[in-house]
């Protein structure tokens, strides 16, 4: 039951999300079973053409922005003009899913609270969710003063290149932003809501080590030198004794070396060529590294180069390349001030409040694009298990309360003076 501090407004939010839930489950169903693998462009634009008419239905002006430039479809960007002078908010999804047309799981399957099928948690889910959420503000008549700007991504899963232009409408609109609502999953932890204010970097970089080549026999000679493999090691070793700090994850994922070492265009296999009695002249590591900061991220880039830089082993010497992808998003204050306030929501809702989880169990996504130009709040979709796998799906169970949550919060922002 409803806690007597909801307003009238909020009490019809919380009727029209529970008479909603169904065909929005419906509607789940049909963006579910049309496949939209980030390379299946058609396919991606299809789902941005099913969202379309739901976003025109609630006074949004929409906007496909094609990614050709990018080799990905594209974005999907939805426009409300509310009230001048108040809060300003950017809600962020994304329309693609890791599911290719090749893959076996296409279909949309539901037993009972539970759903089944590709992208019905990341991020249809999430999307069906933010759908539904508007709807009960227009309802409750609380989206007409609204100022929102929704940015949904054709390529959450596998971003396009360069980054700078895939990402440029969404850090344009982060730039405009005093809020970003993301409805990714929402995380729990013990069967217990929780409340994502962080998510860290995800940033990828290649090792490339070289030695002279020549008969093993000679090899630790000073003539010889100790090959590529060994300086690899050694680097690969000091990054495992020397990096480590809180907060930081990173790991070696691909590795190959010997008399030839050919990473493919795909950056995802090595061919490598060499016998037992040849010193190997080259040797190739892949790898990945997360943070929670930026300032974080240049620091540990700052460490990996050095030691790569120093202390070569005899006739050997090492590269190594960065691809900073997804940037972090730390949990500021003002992070923490916007959980503070969806806390209030929970307990006028008659719900336990949701603890800040632990930024080391929550994956990088398109948030930490605007994290630098505004505060955020994550995980506004639904609860699921098996995302990325064909065991991914979602707990039906918890659209309506997510909807509720971020129906009373963006009512509430709107309300509230903008900074920007």
């Amino acid at each position: 039951m409803a806690h007597a501090a909801l307003s009238p407004a909020e009490r019809a939010i919380g009727k029209t999300v529970d008479a909603g839930f169904e065909p929005t489950v419906a509607l789940l169903e049909k963006l579910v079973n049309q496949n939209s693998g980030s390379m299946n462009l058609a396919g991606v634009k299809a789902v941005a053409d099913m969202l379309r008419p739901e976003f025109e239905a609630l006074g949004f002006t929409v906007t496909w922005k094609p990614m050709d430039a990018a080799k990905r479809a594209g974005h999907l960007i939805a426009l409300h003009k509310g009230k001048a002078g108040t809060t300003k908010m950017l809600l962020i999804g994304h329309l693609d899913t890791v599911f290719e047309p090749d893959s076996p799981f296409q279909t949309f399957r539901r037993d009972g609270d539970w759903a089944s099928g590709p992208g019905v948690a990341d991020d249809k889910g999430g999307v069906a969710t933010m759908i539904l959420a508007l709807k009960a503000m227009q309802a409750a008549g609380t989206l007409k003063g609204a100022n929102i700007e929704v940015v949904l991504t054709g390529d959450e899963e596998d971003s396009g290149d360069p980054v700078s232009i895939a990402r440029a409408d969404l850090v344009a609109a982060g730039k405009r932003a005093d809020v970003a609502l993301d409805f990714e999953g929402l995380s729990q932890e013990d069967g217990k809501d929780m409340g994502a204010i962080a998510r860290r970097s995800s940033n990828s970089w290649t090792l490339t080590a070289t030695g002279k080549s020549g008969h093993s026999s000679g090899i630790f000679s000073d003539k010889a030198g100790d090959g590529a493999i060994y300086e690899l090691a050694r680097i690969i070793t000091a990054f495992r004794k020397e990096l480590p700090e809180p907060n930081l994850t990173f790991n070696v994922g691909l590795i190959g070396g010997g008399q030839s070492a050919d990473v493919d265009k795909a950056g995802v296999r090595i061919a490598v060529t060499g016998k037992t009695n040849i010193i190997p002249p080259i040797a190739v590591a892949k790898g990945d590294f997360r943070t929670l900061s930026e300032d974080q991220t240049k620091r540990v880039q700052a460490k990996m180069q050095a030691i790569v830089d120093s202390n070569h082993l005899n006739g050997a010497s090492a590269s190594i390349a960065f691809d900073l992808g997804y940037p972090s998003m730390a949990p500021t204050d003002g992070n923490r001030a916007l959980l503070t306030k969806l806390n209030a929501i929970n307990r006028d809702l008659g719900l336990p409040d949701m603890p800040a989880l632990d930024p080391l169990k929550r994956g990088a996504g398109d948030i930490a694009f605007v994290a630098a130009d505004t505060d955020g709040l994550v995980g506004l979709g639904l609860a699921s298990s098996g995302d990325h796998s064909p065991a991914e799906k979602a707990d039906l169970s918890t659209m309506p309360r997510q909807a509720k949550r971020a129906a009373m919060l963006m009512s509430r922002l709107a309300t509230e003076k903008g900074r920007k």
